[in-house]
């Protein structure tokens, strides 16, 4: 089941794109865009990337952190962030306990065709560490606007 607003956001410890342990909790104090993505280097998940971190600046004026999550590996994830230069940590989920806590982990259909995967869904965290906004189906090409809004 998908996470509300003003739950306690599910704390986790799991591999970045260096492969460096990210603990979700060591951001506290800070708000935090936690986006889950399904896959590194396909369109959308790019596009959203690439907007993110094109609108940095202005999200950390308004003292946002960005922190993406999907369940491709740590290397996946540094092949995408250095083709990109995504300047935010890439958390990877390959057991997918990350996707499963915040129940993103969902059925989906394509072309007629039922399979489990990630759904697109950003958690806006406060400071403290509680679910401050859930964005599902965020815009892949406006996601910082959405964020800022």
């Amino acid at each position: 089941m998908l996470l509300e607003p003003g739950t306690p956001a599910p704390d986790f410890t799991a591999p970045d794109q260096h492969g460096q342990p990210f603990t979700l909790s060591a951001l506290r104090g800070q708000r935090v865009a936690l986006y889950f993505y399904p896959k590194d280097d396909t369109p959308g998940c790019t596009a959203q990337a690439c907007d993110l971190r094109d609108n940095e600046n202005q999200l950390a004026a308004q003292g946002i952190r960005v922190v993406g999550v999907s369940t491709d590996s740590a290397a996946s994830h540094q092949k995408f962030a250095g083709k990109f230069g995504l300047n935010f940590p890439l958390v990877a989920d390959e057991d997918r306990a990350i996707v499963q806590a915040y129940g993103v982990w969902q059925e989906k259909k394509n072309y007629g065709k039922t399979y489990w995967g990630t759904v697109r869904t950003t958690f806006l965290l406060d400071a403290e560490g509680r679910i401050e906004r859930v964005i599902k189906r965020p815009d892949t090409k406006a996601h910082a606007a959405q964020l800022l809004g």
